[in-house]
């Protein structure tokens, strides 16, 4: 018995070093895939925020193409702009009706399958 003692012992002593360096390793390759997945996730933010803005102005310069252009065909700044208001009021109350299946649920799967993606890659270490 303390024969087995002292040789768990040593052996306990002689692979402290190698058990420390393994999770130092370990450690780092978690920081890393830390770094990676954040950065990708600042780099997807920043596209969608420039998306967005430059979504923003496109829709803008079109409602003043249209106002402008039905205020000419109606002969009427308030008819040819109010006309124009309705439309992209339509457009906001089909975006919100459909949401979940055009913006949710696609979301969803990506998230799932990124993550899914994620768990494999931690798996090959």
């Amino acid at each position: 018995m303390k024969d087995t003692r002292e040789n768990l012992d040593s052996f306990f002593k002689d692979n402290t070093k190698l058990l420390r360096e393994y999770f130092e390793v370990r450690m780092t390759i978690y920081r890393l895939y830390a770094v990676r997945f954040l950065s990708k996730s600042a780099g997807y933010f920043l596209w969608i925020i420039i998306s967005l803005f430059l979504l923003f102005l496109f829709i803008i310069f079109v409602g003043i193409i249209t106002g402008l252009w039905l205020s000419h065909v109606t002969g009427s700044y308030i008819t040819g702009f109010s006309i124009t208001t309705g439309i992209i009021l339509l457009v906001i109350v089909l975006l919100v009706l459909l949401r979940k299946p055009l913006f949710v649920n696609p979301l969803i799967k990506t998230f799932i399958r990124q993550s899914e993606e994620h768990v494999a890659e931690e798996d090959q270490f």
